[in-house]
């Protein structure tokens, strides 16, 4: 494996904890998962971090409609959110809820006190429409038939006294870093309405709340008790307070402070300006390094609507897991919803998806040639020395062709025409079988009469599960940041080393060596389903 020991920091996105999971936060999880494999295969060094966004108020206020403390109602849900990521088969080397980590709040209060000490937050009187489903203040531009385009919502019209941030001050250098490629932002369009906002020139924001209004729950302003920082600025900060800031701590210096490092924020499209604009001020302002790249991912929409806590329309995630298996989800999510534009979420697609494509085609494909291989212990599965056909250079072509595909999908953030790309040399291994038919070179193999006849018959048949083993090799070294289990699984049927599936360089058609297949049972077994699922999420 070529050596890329770049450290790589990535985050998902830290969501409020008032209602239970649904499957827009699951589809965030597995593009994070995705993206922290395919970096390690490729050898960089990887942080990747999650977590749960406590001190909203609309927290607080989704406690107090169900008449329990705010910290019952947090601790209640962030429990559940933290369970969705091993349902779905994530891996986080982090995991940070913002109330109860007690790395969390001195990290805050050093980011507001070197924003204080820059000259960067005041007071003054402020009247303002807020959305409460943001977290946010709005400007009569941006309603919708007088609501919050995101939420639907009317604003509520809040006078008080707050701190606010001199966003305006560093609204040149932060269009210089969009400008100059020092902060990406992924898709185009999405950079183009970041920059487009930007050079219409920035308004300083709130970054404090009176403690009434927050029902007493958040992090105190220092110095002023009267106030609670903001749920964004206590938010945002999380990306520094998860690698141990303001201690000069291992993981700080390595995965944010490191000059060759990556930074990479992975986030819904909803939250945006937060992340590429406030965030982005806040840490010129306190002198710390940027943000490299920020990926943005569209929504999961039932029937056109957009998921949402609030709306009532969330489905289930962990219900979808127990009913259909966390490979048919996460095929699902990753294949047929696009990755950067919204997409609606489908049952019956995801149940046609896992039993056609994924059991019709690469488990079948699997089980036919690890039973044939069985059939003939004898076989050395191994790459031989005769001139190879068409037949077979068609299928190292596709191989070639497929890693190359999936390289550039990855890396233009479309994860969904990535597992495509694959899915395109599963079929061209299913159509090199069905083009040398070794279930009836097996079969000749047998009954030949001549020695020298089942000889040469079983050299052929070696050579072309040979193929197609080294293919199902490629797939699942490939496959293996998307379908982890699946990808382990396949290797292990064909007697392959696991640790192939960590190093991109073992994608390369030929580099398989000898297999020694193994009996087992299907890959992808057929769904037994209630025919009704439940939609909505608990709680």
């Amino acid at each position: 494996m070529t050596e890329q020991r770049t450290p790589l920091f990535l985050s998902t996105a830290i969501p409020y904890v008032n209602a239970a999971p649904h499957i827009g936060h699951a589809l965030e999880l597995l593009i994070g998962d995705v993206l922290a494999r395919r970096a390690r295969q490729r050898g960089q060094d990887v942080r990747f971090t999650g977590g749960t966004d406590d001190h909203a108020s609309k927290n607080a206020r989704a406690a107090a409609a169900r008449g329990v403390s705010t910290p019952e109602l947090v601790d209640e849900h962030a429990a559940t959110f933290r369970r969705l990521q091993p349902a779905l088969g994530v891996e986080l080397d982090d995991y940070l809820h913002t109330s109860r980590d007690a790395r969390h709040a001195p990290a805050v209060r050093e980011l507001w006190r070197r924003c204080a000490e820059a000259g960067d937050l005041y007071t003054k009187d402020y009247v303002g429409l807020y959305c409460s489903g943001c977290e946010a203040f709005l400007q009569p531009t941006e309603l919708v038939d007088g609501g919050c385009a995101e939420h639907r919502e009317p604003p509520e019209v809040v006078s008080e006294t707050n701190w606010f941030f001199r966003l305006s001050r560093h609204e040149v250098p932060l269009r210089r870093a969009l400008e100059a490629g020092a902060l990406r932002v992924e898709p185009r369009e999405r950079y183009n309405e970041v920059l487009s906002f930007v050079r219409g020139g920035l308004a300083d924001f709130s970054v404090s709340r009176s403690r009434a209004r927050a029902r007493d729950w958040g992090i105190p302003v220092p110095g002023d008790p009267s106030q609670v920082i903001y749920v964004w600025f206590d938010a945002l900060g999380s990306y520094l307070s998860v690698l141990g800031f303001p201690q000069t701590t291992s993981e700080l210096s390595r995965y944010w402070l490191a000059p060759d490092g990556a930074r990479q924020h992975l986030i819904g499209k909803g939250i945006l300006r937060f992340h590429a604009v406030y965030w982005p001020a806040l840490l010129l302002s306190a002198g710390l390094p940027l943000p490299s790249e920020l990926k943005v991912h569209g929504y999961v929409t039932l029937e056109g609507d957009k998921i949402g806590k609030s709306r009532g329309n969330g489905v289930d995630p962990f219900t979808l897991v127990q009913r259909h298996g966390t490979a048919a989800v996460r095929y699902y999510f990753l294949r047929h919803l696009h990755t950067t534009k919204d997409s609606d979420f489908k049952l019956e697609r995801l149940r046609e998806a896992y039993d056609s494509e994924l059991g019709g085609k690469l488990g079948n494909l699997l089980q036919r040639v690890t039973a044939l291989a069985l059939r003939h212990p004898e076989l050395e599965l191994r790459s031989h020395d005769a001139a190879p056909s068409d037949d077979d250079l068609e299928l190292s072509v596709a191989a070639e062709r497929c890693a190359r595909e999936v390289d550039e999908a990855i890396e233009s953030f479309a994860l969904h025409q990535a597992l495509a790309s694959i899915w395109e040399l599963v079929t061209a291994a299913n159509r090199y079988a069905s083009a040398q038919e070794p279930w009836t070179l097996s079969r000749r193999a047998v009954t030949a009469k001549e020695q020298w006849a089942r000889r040469e018959l079983r050299q052929q048949l070696a050579h072309v599960l040979w193929r197609l083993c080294e293919a199902l090799r490629v797939i699942a070294v490939l496959l293996w940041p998307f379908l982890p289990e699946a990808a382990r699984d396949i290797v292990s049927r064909l007697g392959v080393p696991t640790q192939q599936l960590r190093d991109l360089a073992s994608a390369r058609f030929g580099a398989g060596g000898r297999f020694r297949p193994h009996a087992g049972p299907p890959l992808f077994p057929r769904l037994v389903v209630p025919s009704s699922p439940r939609f909505s999420s608990p709680g």
